[in-house]
């Protein structure tokens, strides 16, 4: 059984596989998964159809928004955003090597804009911030922004500087 800490609402079609924990205040949209292994912290949002594959972190209040995918040993800090329909992913040849799975890290205050995809591997920092459709392919650094695909870097404009207010 998955130990689920009070205050969730987890709606119709969702699934939580038994080996999670989770803490207080988790919310889901409907049709979302959070497979095996997998660690949430508190006032966490899964938005509808969103998936968190196994052996990933979560930190607290963080918004992981409608059809995005955290893959395998994926780790996001605490107050990040993740945007609808973003892809982060663990694998550089999927059929084609056998490799060791090694998910994104988005760090504290991270955002991940709608429908970016961040590759293997990578690392959010702190702040960063990619904007909607980057192709991130490597680290953004603390309090930087990420535009392109490739994504390229550039300072972070002044009105999407500080820690994020998720909720």
């Amino acid at each position: 059984m998955p130990t689920i800490e009070r205050g969730a609402t987890i709606r119709r079609g969702t699934v939580v596989y038994g080996d999670v924990t989770i803490g207080e205040g988790f919310t889901t949209g409907h049709d979302a998964l959070v497979r095996e292994d997998t660690v949430i912290g508190d006032d966490v949002l899964v938005g509808t159809r969103a998936v968190i594959d196994g052996g990933s972190t979560v930190g607290d209040e963080v918004s992981i928004q409608t059809g995005a995918y955290l893959p395998t040993n994926t780790t996001v800090g605490d107050r990040v955003f993740v945007g609808p329909g973003a892809v982060l992913t663990n694998d550089d040849y999927p059929l084609r090597e056998e490799v060791e799975l090694e998910g994104p890290t988005l760090e504290d205050d991270a955002t991940v804009g709608a429908n970016a995809t961040v590759l293997p591997g990578v690392t959010i920092g702190e702040r960063a911030f990619v904007a909607a459709g980057a192709v991130v392919t490597e680290d953004v650094p603390a309090d930087t922004l990420a535009v392109g695909s490739p994504a390229e870097h550039q300072p972070l404009p002044e009105r999407l500087q500080g820690g994020n207010t998720v909720r």
